[in-house]
């Protein structure tokens, strides 16, 4: 099932909700476009102090879409996973606060997407894993980078390895996310976090 982005500006804050009808988001090229684009026109809107990323209330994200995947040429692979890692490192970069508002599972590329972002925020019921080891693949957005700086080179060797899930109290303790809101808040707690970070 297709996922859209929907895009919003409330409190001078740039939304940006993966939706789908299944309720499990995927990061498709075309979504991975849209994203390009949404964080490309912060340069040409002062008035937005931060950006919230954020997914259905049973996912942040699910990762990228399989079966499109299997579709690629090896060479048309190596390009989508360079222009995922672009994405993520324009998140990155970005000079204005970028805030992840996670719900339920958070899972491969999801995770990288989060990762991406400056700061974390997540609902009690969030789920965290890198489960392609379990399919003999790895993360090609630049996780394997940012995870353990996060949390450690050992935890995130084993999360990569195992592709064990790690629920939202576990990622608090390590350091994935930095606040766990009750699920109705997580969005309003980024929308604050974001102004609150862009005021620093």
């Amino acid at each position: 099932m297709a996922t859209r982005l929907l895009s919003s500006q409330p409190e001078n804050v740039l939304l940006l909700t993966l939706d789908s009808d299944d309720g499990f988001p995927r990061l498709e090229l075309e979504i991975l476009a849209a994203l390009a684009r949404e964080i490309a026109r912060l340069a040409h809107t002062p008035e937005l102090q931060g950006v919230v990323i954020t997914g259905s209330e049973r996912a942040f994200a699910a990762g990228a879409e399989i079966s499109e995947l299997a579709k690629l040429t090896p060479a048309e692979a190596f390009e989508f996973s360079r222009f995922g890692q672009s994405v993520m490192r324009g998140i990155e970069r970005t000079r204005r606060p970028v805030v992840a508002a996670i719900r339920g599972y958070c899972m491969g590329g999801g995770l990288d997407l989060a990762l991406a972002c400056h700061t974390r925020i997540a609902s009690p019921d969030a789920v965290f894993a890198h489960p392609g080891g379990a399919l003999g693949i790895i993360t090609g957005w630049g996780g394997t980078q940012r995870l353990p700086r996060l949390i450690g080179r050992a935890r995130a060797l084993e999360l990569f390895l195992t592709g064990r899930r790690i629920e939202a109290h576990q990622a608090l303790q390590c350091g994935l996310i930095t606040a766990i809101e009750a699920a109705g808040d997580v969005v309003p707690g980024a929308i604050r976090a974001a102004k609150q970070l862009a005021g620093q």
